[in-house]
């Protein structure tokens, strides 16, 4: 638009020197100033009308402040010169409130501060994941304005977090609970998004700090916990090995019965003949004497 004025400055200029002038300088002037004045009214329509939407966003067009309710998807595109073009992104956008300085979209502490069932205040740091929806680029704009990440996203999700802790408390967010708090909240900002244009990709709760004294409760109750499941698989094995030298007995004590009932003196005798046999068939010299109890002894003469 900008060339559009001034080509049409230059155009006035030419036309009050007039063109019944003799003087050649003023003449070689009127020249130039028609010809710079028809350039720049060119150009000036050409970067006008011609604009290009880069990938990713989309162009919401507004003529005389109107929002017009067509809107320009990534290309190049052909417009009324006198036509403003607004553009949104539509890629996934993600606002982070965290505790952590320079982590977030604020400097400095901007962790959401919220109170639970048991009257505790815990602190939570998350990450909102969430994108235009294109054919509500108009309604956004002219509804809401570009600003829809302080005046609607922030709000609501820090709005909503805290209407739903008041309904848990610390210990359950901090542990056995922290995904049901995180899919309630998840459902209902959608739908609080949803009605102004925006769709909720993602909320990701990415801390909950508990006040110091309930966090020293709870770890002291995880540790005896572990110590308590220590105890319990000592005992096992403890108990396991006992059974396990108990059926050893068992087996020796069964082993020795089979033993003291199975062997008869006849038994006994027969073992000993045979013992007898294999030594007298055996080319080593030897003496065999034998005593009263029939108990032989084996003499080694070599």
């Amino acid at each position: 638009m900008a060339f559009i004025i001034i080509g049409l400055f230059l155009f006035v200029a030419y036309w009050l020197l007039g063109k019944s002038v003799t003087d050649s300088r003023i003449s070689n002037l009127r020249k130039i100033l028609r010809i710079g004045s028809i350039g720049l009214i060119v150009v000036g329509f050409l970067t006008t009308c011609v604009v290009q939407v880069e990938a990713g966003y989309i162009g919401v067009k507004k003529l005389f402040g109107k929002v017009q309710e067509d809107i320009l998807h990534p290309g190049l595109h052909l417009i009324n010169p006198f036509i403003k073009i607004e553009l949104l992104e539509t890629r996934i956008q993600n606002y982070t409130m965290s505790a952590v300085i320079d982590e977030g979209h604020l400097q400095g502490d901007d962790a959401i501060r919220a109170l639970t069932r048991d009257g505790l205040e815990i602190i939570i740091d998350i990450s909102v994941l969430y994108k235009i929806d294109p054919p509500n680029g108009p309604k956004i704009i002219n509804e809401i304005g570009p600003e829809y990440q302080d005046r609607i996203v922030r709000p609501i999700t820090r709005s909503r977090i805290r209407d739903f802790a008041v309904y848990y408390e610390a210990i359950d967010l901090y542990s056995k609970k922290r995904e049901e708090f995180q899919q309630n909240i998840f459902k209902t900002i959608t739908e609080d998004l949803s009605a102004k244009g925006l769709v909720l990709e993602g909320l990701l709760i990415r801390n909950i700090e508990l006040p110091k004294n309930v966090k020293t409760t709870i770890e002291e109750k995880i540790q005896a916990e572990q110590e308590s499941q220590k105890m319990q698989f000592v005992l096992q094995k403890e108990k396991q090995e006992a059974d396990r030298k108990r059926l050893e007995a068992q087996g020796i004590a069964d082993y020795q019965k089979i033993i003291n009932t199975g062997l008869t003196d006849k038994q006994l005798q027969y073992e000993r003949i045979k013992a007898l046999k294999e030594l007298s068939l055996s080319q080593n010299s030897k003496i065999i004497v034998t005593n009263g109890n029939n108990n032989p002894v084996l003499i080694n003469s070599n």
